[in-house]
């Protein structure tokens, strides 16, 4: 288990007791534009003490269903809360969850410091604080300079101070990966974790997913607007292409006994040792090998990526699917 994953399942144990603290809880949320369904009956609950990927192709309604969290959009049925409530009724929502939705709504002739520091005052929020997210999103050095001249990822970095100004319980980000570099991508792929670990509850929607495979414990994936899956990463992961990798000193004498006892058996590199088998495990591969007289120099069960499992599970609901270039010049 990884560092500060038994505080994190304690932390959700004590949330299912205490329903609706410091959770997100959408709950039969539908949307339509015209003749449009762009949610339909969408429930799912992100809770403390974990990163939860909130994962989808274009379309899917994610970014619909972050705006109606935040009462942006108003529901034809069900309802979207915060800590129990819906956000517009919060007094002073920026205590209660931080949102970064989009990085360049901002003022470009305010500096960075003007701009939290209005943010701030809305929320009873001293200058202090102000100061403070400057320093822990690494600009502190540009507060007085002018957000127009910021690049992308200066302002990411900006809109995730805003969405901690008010040290909120819930935080939600859509696509803040957008616009860094890899030190800005590590940065804010262990500030998410920190904030986790803290017991904070992390709503995180990206595209990135060798990303999202380092940083999210938990997935919600939607698809043409309905839930797809709600489970952990490596779960999501696991249900896929599950194989084993087999290396051996006679791979052609192995691949043989394999498939005359039924397994499927793929060349899984180009030099030719590699074998990729479905259909027995690696016990039952270790076993047949000893029987057979191979020698094995590796054997490892493998599932496939988050990445793969995310292609394979929405592959019926990608709004706008490519043909292969060879296909299309056909």
């Amino acid at each position: 288990m990884e560092p500060g994953a038994e505080g994190r399942e304690a932390l959700t144990d004590v949330t299912m007791r205490d329903e609706g603290k410091d959770v997100i809880d959408v709950r039969g949320l539908t949307m339509r534009y015209g003749r449009t369904v762009a949610v339909d009956e969408l429930t799912f609950t992100v809770r403390p003490g974990l990163v939860t990927g909130f994962l989808g192709p274009n379309g899917a309604g994610k970014s619909t269903t972050m705006r109606a969290v935040l009462g942006l959009e108003l529901p034809d049925a069900g309802e979207a809360l915060v800590d129990g409530r819906p956000y517009v009724s919060l007094r002073r929502p920026m205590h209660t969850m931080g949102t970064l939705l989009d990085a360049g709504a901002v003022h470009g002739g305010r500096t960075a410091r003007d701009h939290l520091g209005c943010l701030a005052r809305s929320n009873g929020i001293g200058p202090a604080r102000v100061a403070e997210v400057l320093g822990q999103v690494g600009l502190a050095d540009v507060a007085g300079r002018r957000i127009g001249g910021f690049s992308l990822g200066m302002k990411q970095r900006l809109g995730v101070a805003a969405a901690l100004l008010g040290d909120p319980a819930v935080l939600m980000f859509d696509e803040p990966l957008n616009g860094l570099d890899p030190e800005g991508i590590r940065w804010i792929r262990d500030l998410l974790r920190e904030l986790a670990a803290e017991g904070r509850t992390v709503l995180l929607s990206s595209h990135l997913m060798n990303e999202l495979a380092l940083t999210a414990d938990h997935v919600v994936v939607i698809g043409r607007g309905r839930l797809i899956a709600d489970t952990t990463t490596g779960e999501l992961a696991g249900r896929f292409r599950r194989d084993v990798l087999v290396r051996a000193e006679r791979p052609e004498r192995l691949a043989e006994v394999l498939r005359a006892h039924g397994a499927t058996v793929t060349c899984a590199d180009a030099a030719g040792d590699g074998l990729s088998v479905r259909g027995v495990d690696a016990a039952e591969i270790g076993a047949l090998a000893l029987r057979a007289g191979v020698a094995l120099r590796e054997l490892t069960s493998r599932s496939a990526s988050l990445e793969e499992a995310f292609m394979e599970l929405t592959e019926d609901s990608v709004e706008y699917g490519a043909r292969p270039v060879t296909e299309a010049a056909r």
